[in-house]
């Protein structure tokens, strides 16, 4: 993949939607809880205003409405601002 996020975005490979069955009957993936953490797989520059505080391989949280979904190679992606971060998980 090349891809390079600009200015202070971030490009997120969320974490798997947890599969859960209840009482034996298992759950679509439209109704799945979307996941709220990822990996950070690129990072941009930052802004004059702004520095870069995220780093590659950075395990992050995020809100459940931030980013957009783009698909690359078959591979679904978050592309984000840093500020919509709320987290990094250690």
């Amino acid at each position: 993949m090349n891809i390079k996020p600009l200015a202070d975005r971030v490009l997120i490979s969320p974490a798997p939607a947890e599969t859960k069955t209840v009482g034996g009957i298992i759950i679509p993936d439209t109704a799945k809880e979307k996941p709220l953490q990822g990996t950070i797989v690129a990072v941009g520059t930052g802004t004059k205003d702004e520095e870069m505080l995220l780093q590659v391989g950075d395990n992050v949280m995020y809100g459940k409405y931030a980013g957009t979904e783009i698909e690359l190679e078959g591979e679904k992606y978050l592309i984000m601002r840093q500020s919509d971060v709320m987290a990094v998980l250690g």
